[in-house]
């Protein structure tokens, strides 16, 4: 009888390690993207999701995909001595001092020289505990030990509401993450359930480009700054939202250095909102993605220069920017050529984008004729759609007139 029970023991392990088999495969990943650049700028990140929702699980794909051993500790079971390291009294201790000694998983990380630290279920460590978290996530040391450079650090912390005895993230611990909502995607948990699940890979950052990410980084953030000061520092008011991103000159220099390294990847637009977002917040962030977006737009005097060459942007409230720039451009240093450009690029812009977006800066342009400037047979094709737009107008100015009767 036992020998049976030991023998249906081996096949149910051989069932459960068919059950654990499985692949990666590349796929688009935004969060994903946005946690290995992250990683790879050295910046601690923290994973902000319900429970269950594969916060763990990326984190040991994203382990082995970078070929980096995984040291989990879960903050909330730790003292913070753990951390700080425990007193150890020598021969002489007035002498000598006393010693802090490290815990072993952080002995460990020194001696491989590289690792992957993940600090799980953040938000149930008590106020104590986070106070000593401070030392390791910003200095890297543990007691008297400091973690090799080799180290990265990532957490992740369910919300208060949904947490175990939950705390909030004190605002000096809070302030040294980049902070990202973990979210599910269908797709993703139903074909990663089938056995293929995406491969996390570290962002290829191009050598050519680097000096140029960092100019680009510091003229992006210092640029912002420098006309918004009272973004520099602003500590949130509730205790919910300093638990959370917001700006200081310690998260505007992650930022800085996210931003190069996003710009130094040529990753999305996206990838760039969710890393700036999660350091400083929702609204400096934003205010700074507006800000990357007027320096990525093409200088208006090129764009005149190679009018039927022109890359114009696909977003609506970028192109139409570019197009008020160009006439701007001319109304500054009007010249025939430089208005038969204008036209020209107008032209362009109505063969590959809205044609509501040419209405405005057409008619400004119109504005600025000479007398003795022919009329461009471009124009021709511009007309209708100036003409339309007028009488949509019109047409709206009546149906306001008489709703308010």
């Amino acid at each position: 009888m036992p020998l049976r029970t030991a023998a249906q023991l081996d096949v149910a392990d051989e069932l459960l390690t068919l059950l654990g088999d499985s692949t990666t495969e590349p796929r688009p990943d935004t969060q994903l993207e946005a946690l290995t650049l992250a990683v790879a700028a050295d910046l601690p990140v923290l994973l902000w999701g319900e429970p269950g929702i594969g916060k763990t699980a990326a984190l040991t794909r994203l382990a082995e995909a970078l070929d980096l051993p995984l040291t989990t500790v879960i903050a909330s079971v730790h003292e913070p001595s753990d951390f700080s390291g425990l007193p150890v009294v020598g021969d002489d201790p007035a002498v000598q001092g006393v010693p802090m000694a490290p815990p072993d998983w952080a002995v460990r990380l020194v001696k491989a020289g590289r690792g992957l630290l993940f600090l799980d279920e953040l938000s149930t460590a008590p106020p104590a505990v986070q106070a000593a978290l401070l030392r390791l996530v910003l200095e890297r040391r543990v007691g008297a030990l400091r973690l090799p450079p080799g180290v990265r650090i990532v957490a992740a912390a369910n919300p208060r509401s949904s947490a175990a005895d939950g705390w909030e993230l004190s605002p000096p611990l809070a302030n040294r993450f980049v902070h990202l909502q973990w979210a599910h995607d269908h797709e993703v948990v139903v074909r990663g359930l089938g056995g293929t699940w995406p491969r996390a890979t570290l962002a290829r950052l191009d050598p050519e480009r680097l000096p140029a990410a960092v100019d680009f980084a510091r003229r992006a953030v210092c640029g912002l700054l420098a006309t918004r000061p009272t973004l520099v520092h602003r500590l949130p008011s509730g205790e919910m939202r300093r638990g959370g991103a917001w700006p200081s000159p310690r998260s505007w220099d992650m930022t800085l250095r996210l931003v190069a390294f996003v710009h130094a990847a040529g990753s999305s637009r996206d990838v760039l909102s969710l890393l700036v977002r999660g350091t400083v917040g929702d609204g400096p962030g934003l205010e700074l993605l507006a800000s990357v977006d007027l320096m990525e737009l093409p200088d208006p005097e090129t764009l005149l220069a190679a009018p039927d060459a022109a890359d114009l942007p696909e977003r609506g409230d970028l192109r139409q920017a570019v197009l008020d720039g160009v006439v701007a451009a001319v109304r500054e240093r009007p010249d025939r050529s430089r208005w038969d450009a204008a036209w020209a690029l107008l032209v362009r812009a109505l063969d590959t984008g809205a044609p509501d977006l040419v209405v405005v800066p057409a008619t400004t342009l119109a504005s600025l004729r000479r007398d003795d400037w022919e009329v461009p047979a471009a124009v021709e094709r511009l007309a209708g759609v100036v003409t339309v737009s007028r009488r949509a107008d019109r047409a709206a100015e009546r149906a306001a007139a008489k709703a308010g009767r």
